[in-house]
């Protein structure tokens, strides 16, 4: 049942003209939201209706023109949350709302009604800095925090649900049609796409009739938003012009266009707000087709004087507007009010999951192409790296190692051997990774596709057959990952007895799970398509990866008996897809720009709660030039996930296929990614535990420096680091911003110090990474680097001390066994804290409730800002021995090193330095 002929399957077919994806203005609830609202329909509270409950305040609002009611229930969550639900009072049937993001029942806070003028309540938390007021006629909420309103909900008149009809054949009379919200004139109804909405070939048959939603939200005083991915676009938002909005629906763009607005393949709808003083966030919990319209504007504001009206003095201050439009589902949105950046990340993370806990082999270099092409073609590219020197830690294999595309199973011509080439690769303690698509070859004899199919496990089309569509097998069908029992069974095929041919260094890549059908409109599913419970495609249709990578890490995990940390890589994402692994940027092309878009794009997904993120090094697509290649290994080193990969057909691009110097600038630039790795790694766990991006934008960690809310072309690495990656080809000249005007800033290789809060203009060659570190910042390294991350468990750390302006400096470092969830169940760990204070360098147990045994030593301390010569310099240990240090003081850069060091990293111990 091979596909053959005019079925087979190529490239082609997924390198599709992108007139296939529709613009705004053919999506036909957008379409009728711009008509409708053109109307001026409003809506007033009734709150006459409202009833206290436990967790909740709700009231009705009813809709000026239909009289038709909603009910709108209000929150308080802890950490300053509110939360927002508005639903049809009785609905004809249940509308969708989104399960399995949030992590847990949520803690409520009690708000408290307060007396407010006629037509209007006040909602306060019982501390008073979180206060809702609600304005009866028109509706509209005014949340105020710590005595600012900082955002207007339905200010604008913009709120508009579509409620659920009966289907026009079903009415018994012409009562029912008057009820019903929008016109719905034959002209009109094929216009405005009610029941069937055609696109191209495909007509889209609409069981529930129009379902859409949308509200809007004013942000006072916020001129700078960022959030919503995922979009080939700048990082800050712009503004979107009529039928140019931002689009979230996950779809698989091969070669995608950069500064485009158009949906890619994962969607996360929320955004978050910045100005001086205060950040917020917006989490619109929605996983249907959503649209995203920003307007940002100045507003003046008259200030009276004495003198009178006439000499008001006039003051700008911004205002942002953004709507969400969503096709179908409920309204359910929480308000994140901060009011610092890092406060909005916990908060989130409240809601949706901090970043699961990588191993460590994970934040090492992949290896990747489609296709390596059978096993001694992963011996050769294994032996490659070895004979050049250059570490890494997973190769990986895409569709072609499979029989005929039938995942779970290997080419038997091609990989005979499975287990005998995972031996090889663990010999070297490294690990393999293998493709896992959702769609499943029809074939009856394929166990995986007849278990599924005798099961029912397969999504169904609105006749009630199983989906079929066509992707890299030929003729395939979906696994329905939003069933509960779905999840469980395919989580079991992960087993070592089930997955023959698999070992417990195989590790899992979930890609195409848009889901992708070729052929399909949008190259995706029909949106009537049928899920577990009877719902429609359209309703979940965001969500459809997120469950895929959720059942696969959970397999991982179960494989291991909960033991061991999985590794899952997936293409299509949702909000708290952070849980369960990483995800990269897609199909990209082996162009400067999509090197330059890749910084954004990641700075991105970085402050929406995916820390572990990265785009493919060199391009997916064509053949990168040299000067391009090293640019982006010397980029992807200082990004979180770092993988290299190409599509068939284009030219093989291992390191050392580009002659002599630039295999030695790419060996440079990987071994400085693992000389870094427990910086990284500890990085790392700060994202889990805390809720901090790995990579942050600039304003993240300079929230009061106006000049680095637009900055996008470098970031920093956690707090310590500043990156500005060469994005230009044939540069010479490149201009850095370091912020912080009482901030002081290193370079990495020469140790240069700069001053903050100016840009300097750095000569480059093609050899250097634009590298900075922070003034009163420690980064622990590794001292040597080995052929993975497994050689380097007992390698020697240095320390890179680099003072502030008041000559301190403080940072930490985290080490636990690499891989298992002992750091969590066992607190087997060690977490220290690294401080240099009044000539003192200390460390200290920042975490006591962690315990773990290294034999790793502190080797070398380089103290970078030192002003003097020391006349001496000692150890001391906990038990009060002293011994002296010999040092290697550099008066032209002020640098004091230390070396022959033999200072245990888990013990408590000082180094004087006088």
């Amino acid at each position: 049942m091979e596909a053959s002929g005019k079925d087979e399957i190529s490239v082609e077919d997924e390198a599709v003209d992108k007139s296939i994806f529709k613009d705004c203005s053919k999506i036909a609830f957008y379409r009728r939201q711009k008509q409708q609202l053109s109307k001026n329909f409003t809506y007033r509270a009734l709150l006459d209706s409202i009833a206290t409950g436990k967790e909740s305040t709700s009231f009705q609002i009813i809709n000026e023109a239909t009289k038709l009611p909603l009910l709108a229930e209000i929150y308080g969550i802890e950490r300053n949350i509110l939360r927002l639900k508005i639903n049809e009072e009785i609905p004809l049937k249940p509308r969708y709302e989104v399960s399995d993001v949030l992590i847990s029942k949520l803690s409520t806070v009690r708000l408290i009604p307060c007396s407010g003028d006629t037509g209007n309540l006040i909602l306060s938390s019982e501390k008073g800095d979180l206060k809702c007021h609600i304005t009866a006629n028109p509706f509209k909420i005014d949340l105020e925090s710590e005595k600012e309103v900082v955002m207007s909900i339905n200010s604008l008149g913009q709120l508009y649900f579509e409620h659920l009809q009966i289907p026009p054949k079903q009415r018994a009379t012409k009562e029912n049609e008057k009820s019903t919200s929008v016109d719905t004139s034959q002209e009109d109804q094929e216009d405005l796409g009610l029941w069937e909405e055609k696109f191209g070939d495909f007509v889209d048959v609409k069981a529930n009739g129009p379902s859409s939603i949308g509200l809007d939200f004013s942000l006072h005083g916020f001129e700078h938003v960022y959030g919503i991915p995922q979009h080939a676009e700048s990082h800050q938002l712009k503004n979107t012009r009529n039928g140019d909005a931002y689009r979230l629906y996950n779809l698989d763009v091969y070669g995608y266009q950069i500064h485009d607005k158009m949906g890619i393949y994962g969607s996360v709808p929320y955004l978050l707000a910045h100005k001086l003083g205060r950040t917020i966030g917006i989490f619109w919990l929605n996983a249907s087709e959503t649209l995203v319209e920003i307007n940002t504007e100045p507003a003046v504001e008259y200030t009276l004087t004495q003198m009178g009206p006439v000499a008001a003095k006039q003051k700008v201050r911004y205002r942002t507007d953004v709507r969400w439009i969503s096709e179908s589902g409920i309204i359910d949105v929480f308000v994140l009010t901060g009011p610092t950046p890092s406060d909005v990340f916990k908060q989130y993370s409240c809601l949706t999951g901090s970043q699961a806990m990588p191993p460590l082999f994970s934040l090492g270099y992949h290896q990747c192409r489609w296709n390596y092409e059978d096993e001694q073609d992963i011996r050769a590219v294994d032996t490659g790296f070895d004979e050049h020197d250059i570490p890494y830690d997973v190769i990986w294999l895409d569709i072609e190692h499979t029989e005929g595309k039938r995942y779970f199973t290997w080419d038997k011509e091609r990989f005979p051997t499975p287990k005998r080439m995972q031996e090889l690769l663990r010999s070297k303690k490294r690990k393999l990774v293998v493709i896992n698509d959702p769609h499943i070859k029809v074939d009856p004899d394929y166990s995986v596709y007849t278990k599924a199919k005798e099961q029912g496990f397969f999504v169904r089309t609105h006749e009630g057959a199983d989906f079929e569509g066509i992707c890299w097998p030929g003729l395939s069908s979906y696994l329905d990952f939003t069933n509960p029992k779905v999840r469980e069974w395919y989580s079991g095929l992960f087993a070592f007895p089930a997955y023959q041919g698999s070992t417990d260094i195989l590790f899992i890549w979930n890609d195409m799970n848009e889901p992708s059908v070729f052929r399909g409109p949008e190259q995706t599913m029909q949106k009537n398509a049928i899920h577990h419970d009877n719902w429609e495609h359209r309703e979940l249709h965001n969500i459809y990866g997120f469950y895929q990578q959720m059942a696969t890490a959970e397999g991982l995990i179960q494989r291991s008996k909960g033991k061991e940390r999985p590794f899952v890589l997936s293409r299509s994402f949702f909000a708290g897809s952070q849980k369960y692994g990483a995800v990269w940027t897609g199909d990209n092309t082996a162009e400067w720009n999509y090197l330059k878009i890749s910084i954004p794009m990641l700075l991105t997904l970085s402050i929406t709660g995916i820390s572990f993120c990265g785009a493919d090094v060199g391009g997916f697509i064509g053949n990168p030039e040299a000067e391009l290649l090293v640019r982006w290994y010397q980029a992807g080193a200082y990004q979180p996930f770092f993988r290299g990969h190409a599509t068939m057909n284009t030219k093989r691009r291992e390191p050392w296929l580009f002659g002599k110097e630039h295999t030695q600038r790419i060996r440079e630039a990987i071994r400085e990614r693992y000389t870094l790795l427990p910086y990284l790694y500890s990085l790392f766990y700060q994202a889990h535990v805390a809720s901090e991006p790995v990579m942050r934008p600039l304003w993240v960690e300079f929230p009061n420096e106006l000049e680095t809310f637009g900055i996008e072309d470098e970031y920093m690495l956690g707090s310590a680091l500043l990156i500005h990656p060469v994005t230009e080809p044939e540069a010479t000249m490149i201009d850095v911003f370091l912020p912080g005007s009482n901030e002081i800033w290193y370079d990495s290789k020469t140790s240069a110090c700069w001053e903050g809060g100016c840009t300097m203009k750095m000569p480059v060659t093609l050899d250097t990474i634009p590298v900075f570190q922070r003034g009163g910042s420690v980064v622990p390294i590794k001292m040597a680097v080995g052929r993975s991350t497994g050689w380097m468990t007992d390698t020697p750390y240095g320390l890179r001390v680099a003072l502030s302006t008041k000559g301190s400096a403080v940072g930490e470092l985290y080490l636990d066994d690499g891989h298992s969830f002992q750091y969590l169940h066992q607190r087997q760990f060690l977490h220290r804290k690294l401080s240099f204070c009044s000539s003192v360098l200390t460390n200290r147990c920042a975490d006591e409730r962690g315990h773990f045994s290294s034999k790793c030593v502190v080797e070398q301390i380089l103290v970078l800002g030192l002003r003097k010569e020391p006349s001496s310099v000692t150890t001391h240990s906990s038990d009060g021995k002293a011994a002296p240090v010999a040092f290697v003081y550099c008066a032209g850069t002020s640098s004091l090193s230390l070396e022959k060091l033999s200072l245990n990293i888990g013990a408590d111990w000082e180094v004087h330095i006088q």
